[in-house]
């Protein structure tokens, strides 16, 4: 039997996160939470799939300029814009991804045109690009998707000549959306510009089904944000799935558990959203902050900075 209880949940990143210690920039990242969150719950209220719908809100997050995913996503120590992203649905277990891609407005898009052709589950680079035009979404030029932020924020990365997260730098990270539908069914979406300097052709565990991203019926739905070699080392994602299958916790028990296994087996740096088969919302992180919300069981929208 269907039930009317949707869930979902969104998040903009994870780590120091710095300038939200001011109130005004903070507002702004509590209402572009807040607006994709409620545009979101309109497809959830009239039934739409969950699988749709993450889709939908991690595009609408792709294109705020506020986050690292799409416009105003973090660049490489050569200046160019790799986007990483991934969707997968967790009725079938599909899955579609694109690593290192550029040219790209929403690289979630491809990604779901990936899932939905079937043949692949992860394209790359140009490979990526070349099924992207296939698939009749237009390419973009690179230059529109650099904002004055990020390129000031790189010269200072390369002026210390380090690799840094950009969820330390300024403006937080990663993005993500994971939903429950009126059916039960679950989905997640992750998608990022990567980590400020990083080396061209690098692509972290936002494309990687079990590391930055996982959804299952049976489990629960999950979006990774942080170091990503930590979550990549880790198979974070799908740790967290099992925990709930084979030892029966529910998400909050679950992504607790994973947390401490990633701090303390890597010292790892980042959170997570979860959605468990029940509806129920969860996060956490080993960060100092992270940005996200949640509607859980249909409720009041809400939305949060620190963990």
């Amino acid at each position: 039997m269907a039930s009317k209880a949707f869930s979902l949940m969104i998040h903009g990143g994870a780590g120091r996160i710095r300038e939200v210690q001011d109130p005004l920039v903070a507002e702004q990242y509590h209402a572009a939470m807040l607006r994709v969150l409620e545009a979101g719950r309109e497809r959830l209220a009239r039934g739409e799939r969950a699988l749709d719908t993450v889709e939908y809100c991690a595009a609408l997050l792709e294109d705020d300029p506020l986050f690292n995913a799409g416009t105003g996503a973090a660049l490489t120590r050569a200046g160019t814009v790799e986007l990483d992203a991934a969707i997968m649905d967790g009725t079938t277990l599909g899955v579609g991804a694109v690593g290192a891609v550029r040219g790209i407005a929403n690289p979630i898009r491809l990604a779901r045109a990936i899932l939905e052709d079937g043949a692949h589950v992860l394209l790359v680079a140009e490979g990526a690009a070349n099924f992207a035009r296939q698939a009749g979404l237009p390419p973009i030029d690179e230059s529109r998707l650099i904002t004055a932020q990020r390129r000031e924020q790189l010269e200072r990365t390369l002026r210390r000549g380090t690799v840094t997260l950009d969820h330390d730098e300024s403006a937080p990270g990663t993005i993500g959306a994971v939903a429950r539908d009126q059916r039960g069914h679950l989905a997640a979406a992750t998608s990022t510009g990567g980590m400020n300097g990083q080396r061209p052709g690098r692509v972290g565990d936002s494309p990687i089904a079990g590391a930055g991203v996982y959804a299952d019926d049976h489990t629960a739905a999950i979006s990774a944000t942080g170091l990503g070699e930590h979550f990549l080392r880790s198979v974070f994602a799908k740790d967290l799935a099992d925990r709930i299958e084979l030892l029966d916790l529910g998400g909050t028990e679950a992504l607790a558990a994973s947390l401490r296994r990633l701090r303390d087996r890597l010292d790892g740096y980042g959170g997570a959203i979860v959605i468990d088969h029940a509806g129920r919302c969860a996060a956490g992180t080993t960060t100092p902050r992270m940005i996200h919300g949640w509607i859980e069981h249909g409720g009041a929208s809400e939305t949060r900075i620190d963990p």
